[in-house]
């Protein structure tokens, strides 16, 4: 067993013990950690909030007066822009505020500023959370993944396509700005569901638009532009590589829908993904996925407070923000050895 610079095991080495972990005892055993706090709650959406706000307007009126040097602020305003997104994340769930309206609305209005349709998230992310390491559930709010002999099923134009799907720079770059700014304009995978997905994407639409406009009116559109655009872009980027490092490693957890269990798929088929206290802050403790996963009705601010209780629980799939690189040259999930491999393995395998 290789050991990283923390003294916890490699990624992909877990300790005896963890073995030992039983998922369906850990979930009623999480259930103390459920509560939220109302009061925490609204101090973590004020200092969340309130800077995002306030450095946003500086940026546009320092840019707008000629210092253009205040685009170096961009990535700050990013990440306080993703950490709003986890907050909703949290009220998609249930678990920022003890009422489903509070979150109801607190979750739309942060939906306003993270270009993302609350009620239409919250059912596909829903969907992701019931099928995670599913083989025969894949497709709903999670990133694309063929085994290799799905893969090689395909014809070479699916094949071209995906492996240009699969590629870091189309996964970070071109498909978080798609996703959040084309895709999310329409309940794509809703459309047929009812007029609540549509009600949600049309008014998210139409309120960000107001907004926008005044900006525009204030700002005039190139600044608006030169500002709104990289904090957006800044935020999803990060966002998504959270998300996929979160499910996309080699020891991930899949099972065909006969043999698959969400219990184990929760635990094993997600990351804790140990970064540094402050990009912890600006993540909101998402990287602890795996106890996410296990009970997503706990609040994000609480999460560390389970590593605490059982600290086993530490090293589960656990990756440091270096060890993210590799999993991003994974691709396709091998049904032999249980892992994901990337695209040159699998062509080893078929030679």
């Amino acid at each position: 067993m290789t050991v990283d610079r923390l003294g916890a095991p490699a990624a992909g080495q877990p300790e005896p013990d963890i073995a030992a972990l039983d998922p369906r005892k850990l979930i009623g055993e999480l259930n103390k950690f459920r509560d939220s706090r109302p009061g925490r709650s609204g101090w973590e959406l004020a200092v969340t909030l309130i800077p995002f706000l306030c450095l946003f307007a500086l940026i546009l009126i320092a840019v707008q007066a000629g210092y253009f040097s205040a685009l170096i602020l961009t990535p700050l305003a990013g990440l306080l822009l993703l950490r709003l997104f986890v907050i909703q994340h949290d009220c998609g769930h249930g678990s920022f505020l003890p009422s489903r309206s509070g979150n109801d609305w607190v979750g739309r209005a942060l939906g306003v500023l993270t270009f993302t349709p609350y009620d239409c998230w919250r059912r596909s992310h829903a969907l992701h959370h019931a099928a995670t390491g599913n083989l025969g559930a894949r497709g709903v709010g999670d990133v694309d993944t063929l085994t290799v002999r799905e893969f090689y099923e395909q014809t070479p134009a699916q094949r071209f396509l995906y492996r240009l799907y699969r590629h870091p720079l189309i996964l970070l770059g071109l498909g978080p700005a798609y996703l959040f700014l084309l895709r999310h304009r329409l309940p794509i995978g809703l459309m047929k569901e009812g007029w609540l997905y549509w009600i949600s994407a049309m008014a998210t639409n139409a309120v960000t638009a107001l907004i926008l406009a005044l900006l525009i009116s204030l700002f005039g559109l190139a600044v608006t532009a030169m500002v709104f655009f990289p904090v957006l872009l800044v935020a999803a980027s990060v966002g998504v590589w959270l998300f996929y490092i979160q499910h996309q490693f080699e020891d991930a957890h899949w099972d065909d829908s006969g043999n698959w269990s969400f219990h184990e798929a929760a635990l094993h088929g997600s990351s804790h993904l140990d970064l540094p206290l402050v990009l912890r802050w600006f993540t909101a403790n998402i990287g602890i996925h795996h106890v996410h996963h296990l009970a997503s009705r706990i609040p994000f601010y609480r999460l560390p407070e389970v590593l605490k209780a059982y600290p086993r629980l530490r090293n589960v799939n656990r990756f440091t923000a270096l060890q993210t690189m590799r999993p991003l040259r994974l691709a396709l999930w091998d049904e032999g050895q249980r892992r994901l491999v990337t695209f040159r393995e699998a062509s080893r395998m078929t030679e």
